[in-house]
């Protein structure tokens, strides 16, 4: 079993207080599933979007196939969830 290896991501403030300020909207307004899914996004965009240069380094030809497979999975489940968010009506 291979040793986790921490990594120190940097988010920016003003992304932080965005991600504040869009959850306390969505959630005052009632819209719980909204709020979930604007958490997700930020976290899918922090970790493979703000960051990308920690993983990858510079150029987008040392993405390896692991990496864009989890990021596009990322992606199917964010559309899968809004998908979802919208048909059922509770």
């Amino acid at each position: 079993m291979g040793a986790w290896i921490m990594m120190p991501l940097s988010v920016p403030l003003l992304h932080v207080a965005m991600l504040l300020a869009f959850n306390t909207l969505a959630l005052f307004a009632g819209r719980l599933r909204l709020a979930l899914l604007v958490n997700y996004l930020f976290a899918l965009y922090w970790g493979y979007v703000s960051n990308r240069e920690l993983f990858v380094g510079a150029e987008i030809e040392n993405l390896n196939y692991f990496d864009a497979a989890y990021f596009g999975f990322g992606l199917a489940i964010v559309l899968l969830a809004a998908i979802g968010f919208m048909l059922r009506q509770d």
